[in-house]
């Protein structure tokens, strides 16, 4: 005797119920029936029924067919539908913790198709970053392996929301050192590069300073305190490595300058080089230091200690400036002797007058 599957009773039932209820003549419903050979394949079962003058409902003639092979493909389709759904929700967690190892700006790149994974590189003129952690091996033989986990991921993590708001790419961190660089996947240009690269430094100095104020009220007796060091000049750009493992980065003497500035840089200061400086003047107010000998340059290198940016020292009074076609006016309030100042403005207005 045929039997309707036990899964299937309760839909069958709910059909025949509802055809009852409704005025229509036609019954319809799939259900799996069990046969001869003990196996279930499903039917879609058919029929015109017609009521009685007490409402009693009969069925008159009807057809069952059989819809297996339907109902698999169905179900296969189901399935195959249900893996990739599965498949794309392990590819985007897998894709979110991948991009945790990359730079946005790459990442973006290689998923856009823009960027390839080959080993391939190319001249460009980028704007180099390096910062490092004054005294830090020393720091560490006074601190709990915990305390300096913590103290050093929130360094790193606000350098690194700092960087990406600038929209810096970060190349690496080496131990406590960040190296950064503007130019490359992404550029607004060698100059705005640069005018961003030396504000993201300057924002970072200013947001260490008040980590630091934090860090001694929790007790730490020497908080950290960083270097950096900018550079501005053409680098190889590109993935380096083997076909299994590459690495995108930059590589170059002017790389090489930007380390060294930033190990010359005064603790807590930034040292921009003479290219940078170039790029940045009009924006940037700086002190030119004592030139540097670095090796693979052919004489001393001119360097630069960056002081602020001019607007923002103008609002804080610390400068005064106004420029205009065919003049230039800038005094350094925190260097310049306000009667020498109006003695020299006196002067230049005097021969304005003659």
């Amino acid at each position: 005797m045929a039997r309707i599957h036990p899964d299937d009773l309760a839909a069958h039932d709910a059909a025949r119920r509802a055809h009852f209820e409704a005025t229509t003549d036609i019954y319809e419903c799939e259900y799996r029936v069990r046969c001869g050979d003990g196996k279930y394949r499903w039917f879609h079962d058919r029929a015109r029924t017609m009521r009685d003058e007490h409402g009693d409902v009969y069925r008159m003639a009807g057809s069952m067919t059989d819809i297996t092979a339907r109902k698999q493909a169905e179900q296969d389709l189901l399935a195959a539908h249900q893996r990739i759904a599965e498949q794309n929700t392990m590819l985007e967690s897998l894709s979110v913790q991948l991009s945790k190892y990359l730079p946005p700006q790459l990442y973006a790149s290689i998923f856009s198709g823009r960027q390839t994974t080959g080993i391939s590189s190319k001249r460009k003129q980028v704007t180099v970053f390096f910062s490092d952690i004054c005294d830090f091996t020393e720091m560490t033989g006074s601190l709990e392996p915990e305390e300096l986990t913590s103290f050093f991921n929130r360094y790193l993590t606000e350098m690194a929301t700092i960087a990406l708001n600038y929209g810096a790419t970060i190349d690496k961190y080496v131990g406590d050192e960040i190296m950064a660089f503007f130019g490359d996947p992404e550029s607004k240009g060698v100059k705005d590069d640069a005018i961003a690269c030396v504000k993201m430094a300057i924002t970072m100095q200013r947001r260490i300073r008040e980590l630091r104020s934090e860090w001694q009220e929790m007790g730490l007796e020497k908080p950290f305190q960083a270097r950096i060091g900018i550079n501005t000049g053409f680098c190889t750009v590109g993935n380096f490595g083997s076909p299994d493992r590459v690495d995108y980065t930059i590589v170059g003497h002017e790389v090489n300058l930007a380390a060294r500035l930033q190990s010359h840089a005064p603790v807590g200061g930034i040292l921009i080089s003479q290219k940078t400086y170039s790029l940045v003047k009009d924006t940037v107010l700086t002190e030119e230091q004592q030139a540097i000998t670095v090796k693979g340059f052919a004489g001393p290198v001119r360097t630069h200690k960056v002081i602020g940016i001019y607007d923002d020292l103008a609002l804080q009074g610390r400068i005064i400036r106004k420029e205009q076609a065919g003049l230039r006016i800038l005094l350094d309030l925190a260097k310049q002797d306000k009667a020498a100042a109006i003695a020299a403005i006196k002067d230049v207005r005097a021969q304005l007058d003659a």
